[in-house]
């Protein structure tokens, strides 16, 4: 029995797994802004129209707060069950650079250098960090695959 794993485009699988890990830290660190409704009235004119149409303001927030929030929490775990998921070196180095609070601002030189124990190369540390990229791609199913024609 033979199975073939995709050859994956690097660098568009790679800027895919990083937006998904920048969206769950913008999602899990910032507050989410509940939506209110207006209770001024408008000054703007207001010509007549179809009258068959009704709106509900109040429940198309009530409703848009909730889902987004719900959207926000299952997002965020499904991304950290699937980091769960990578072997001990690559899950370490996605969860110190990647789904830290002072991601945006770490290196990958500080990760290499400071954080792993004992220190690692750089080659090494892109190793690591494309196999970790490899296996979110495809366990989140945003992997972009080479076509060779």
């Amino acid at each position: 029995m033979s199975f073939e794993l995709p050859e994956l485009d690097r660098k568009a699988t790679q800027s895919a797994v990083e937006a998904e890990l920048e969206k769950y830290r913008l999602y899990k660190y910032l507050i989410f802004e509940e939506r209110e409704a207006s209770i001024t009235a408008s000054s703007d004119v207001r010509y007549h129209g179809p009258t068959n149409q009704t709106g509900d303001q109040t429940g198309s927030i009530a409703i848009y707060n909730a889902d987004q929030q719900k959207y926000r929490k299952d997002f965020c775990e499904r991304i950290e069950r699937a980091v769960c998921r990578l072997p001990k070196m690559e899950r370490f180095l996605i969860e110190e650079r990647y789904m830290s609070k002072d991601g945006d601002y770490l290196t990958d030189f500080n990760v290499y250098c400071h954080k792993f124990q004992p220190p690692i190369s750089a080659m090494t540390y892109a190793k690591i960090r494309w196999k970790a990229f490899y296996r979110l791609a495809l366990n989140l199913n945003i992997a972009v695959t080479k076509y060779t024609d």
